[in-house]
């Protein structure tokens, strides 16, 4: 399997490539982290980034984004309806069109959301030391437990067979491709490895890709002078 294909611990389906070809994932790969609560650093730029979203989308409907409707088309062709889950990305926007704020989780989970906004591209991270095997980014057969949180408390879901879900050898750690990361692999303030998947479909052109993952570099180096970080494309090249 090539470079474009493959991680160390990702991979992705090849019937979910064959079926969505355009597909590009971006990964930092960051260890050596130091984590902890939200500060005014990090709430700064979430309301940096909210500030964007509102001149952004100002005279244009979210939905008719580029990026937002070849997501939504995306999860039409695997059976999921996008106004009921939508990827991570267009969630966060619309709560703040609606005149919500960004939420402030940690450190880290602040640095890649205000970026994943900012550019409208599905971002999210995991806990390295939580992922049990490889993860791949396959069909759901519609029994792999993915381990979330309902009426304020731990629940177990499934995904719908046919979904398209990150999973590892334990069960899935990202429904609907990304549309709702689990409890289990979700980067805490303990966490100190990690990786961090920005998604891309046409037409998001290649520049932009890089751009937010050169961002979301910068602000792990502010925030851990000592981490090492390190990327990989994973999907078709460009």
């Amino acid at each position: 399997m090539n470079d474009f294909l493959h991680a160390d611990f990702l991979s992705i389906s090849p019937a979910v490539l064959e079926r969505f070809p355009s597909y590009r994932g971006l990964v930092l790969i960051a260890r050596g982290l130091h984590n902890g609560p939200s500060n005014e650093h990090t709430r700064a730029l979430l309301q940096e980034a909210e500030a964007q979203i509102r001149r952004t989308f100002a005279a244009q409907p979210l939905a008719e984004h580029p990026h937002v409707a070849a997501w939504r088309d995306a999860y039409r062709a695997f059976g999921v309806k996008p106004n009921r889950m939508s990827n991570s990305a267009e969630a966060l926007i619309s709560r703040v069109l609606k005149g919500g704020e960004l939420p402030a989780i940690n450190q880290l989970v602040d640095a890649y959301n205000a970026v994943s906004v900012r550019h409208v591209i599905p971002c999210g991270g995991e806990d390295l030391s939580a992922v049990v095997g490889r993860v791949t980014l396959r069909f759901a057969e519609g029994d792999e437990p993915f381990e979330t949180v309902k009426d304020g408390g731990p629940a177990t879901e499934f995904p719908i067979p046919g979904e398209v879900v990150w999973a590892d050898e334990a069960g899935v750690t990202c429904r609907a491709w990304n549309w709702r990361q689990g409890t289990r692999t979700r980067i805490t303030e303990a966490t100190q490895d990690a990786y961090f998947l920005f998604d891309a479909l046409a037409p998001l052109p290649a520049d932009t890709l890089k751009q937010a993952g050169d961002e979301l570099e910068t602000l792990l180096l502010a925030l851990s002078p000592t981490c090492v970080v390190s990327r990989v494309m994973l999907g078709n090249p460009v």
